[in-house]
């Protein structure tokens, strides 16, 4: 298993647990029905009244769609954004539930039955919400930094007579700026299948192994992690050039399935990533099972003592027959 393609064997995971892909489609459509419900009842007064919706239905216009956000009967923007973003924070507790469970059916050889699936769940919850939490901290730094970095480095290019130096270093900055964020990600999908596969309650000795495992094997895991950020980028230019030149402007059907179609499909990456970090734990972070067999005593030494002759017994040597006395008669 250790010659193995990281890419081919996290694939075949996702492929025998697509049900996860599932779940967590239908559960990302209906939170975000609850999220937009909110604006999708505002604008639907409005514009069933109004002949803007023309412009709206036949193409997008940015010109109206601003016109109908700051129509006083259509509400306050924070009414519409805050059920959205309210959500979008249960998806990502979601997320954080969920995912021992997944990590646990990656890594199982047999379908993983439902009473596991909840109770690796429940017993990561408050080791995942830890790391993530060190994950947001540690890569909001490292981000804030490094683009404050790539902008003065533009910026003092700028000043040089070469036009297209600060557009050439600024996305040579942001192609860095995204394979150091990547190497951040695997450390802490490393980190968090350590957590939940070797039941690690201590989760800093989980990131400290995947901090090990991350850069001594960096360019196998970048590698395989960018591969399959090509393949979502090419999904998500795939599904909107469909979209825009498949779909009529009118047919809202069309545009709602071949949306959903897109979004499923790029669930499909974001769980080969976490398959990938469950097959390279399988293959160098798993302590190797010693057989234990049985351990055979080792035969005693056998001292042999002299022994001792039995002394023969003397010969009984018998004494002469005493003939009887005759008894004189009177």
């Amino acid at each position: 298993m250790t010659n193995k393609s990281l890419l081919s064997t996290g694939l075949g995971k996702v492929a025998h647990n697509k049900r996860y892909i599932v779940w967590f489609w239908l559960l990302n459509l209906t939170l975000a029905e609850f999220g937009s419900a909110v604006f999708w009842r505002s604008s639907h007064a409005i514009l069933d009244h109004t002949l803007l919706a023309e412009r709206l239905l036949k193409g997008f216009d940015v010109g109206v769609f601003g016109e109908l956000l700051y129509k006083p009967e259509f509400g306050s923007l924070r009414a519409m954004t805050l059920p959205a973003f309210y959500f979008a924070f249960t998806f990502f507790l979601a997320t954080a539930l969920f995912l021992p469970g997944i990590f646990s059916g990656y890594a199982s050889n047999y379908r993983l039955p439902r009473e596991e699936f909840f109770r690796a769940c429940g017993r990561n919850l408050w080791r995942f919400i830890r790391i993530m939490i060190i994950a947001g901290i540690v890569m909001g730094i490292v981000a804030g930094l490094l683009f404050a970095a790539n902008d003065a480095i533009a910026k003092k290019a700028g000043e040089s007579t070469n036009e297209k130096l600060p557009f050439e270093l600024q996305m040579t900055g942001l192609a860095v700026i995204f394979l150091i964020m990547t190497t951040l990600r695997i450390w802490f999908d490393l980190a968090e299948v350590d957590t939940v596969l070797d039941d690690q309650r201590a989760v800093r000795k989980s990131i400290a192994a995947a901090f090990r495992h991350t850069f001594r094997s960096l360019a196998r895991l970048l590698t395989s992690y960018v591969v399959v950020t090509v393949v979502a980028a090419i999904l998500l230019v795939g599904g909107l050039w469909i979209w825009m030149k498949f779909v009529p402007a009118e047919s809202v059907v069309g545009a709602f399935v071949i949306a959903q179609i897109t979004l499923f499909l790029l669930l499909i990456p974001r769980f080969w990533q976490r398959a990938i970090a469950v097959s390279y734990w399988q293959q160098r972070m798993l302590a190797p099972v010693v057989a234990v067999q049985p351990i055979e005593p080792a035969p005693l030494p056998v001292t042999t003592v002299p022994i001792a002759p039995v002394p023969e017994p003397a010969p009984v040597v018998s004494s002469p027959a005493i003939p009887p006395t005759e008894t004189p008669q009177s």
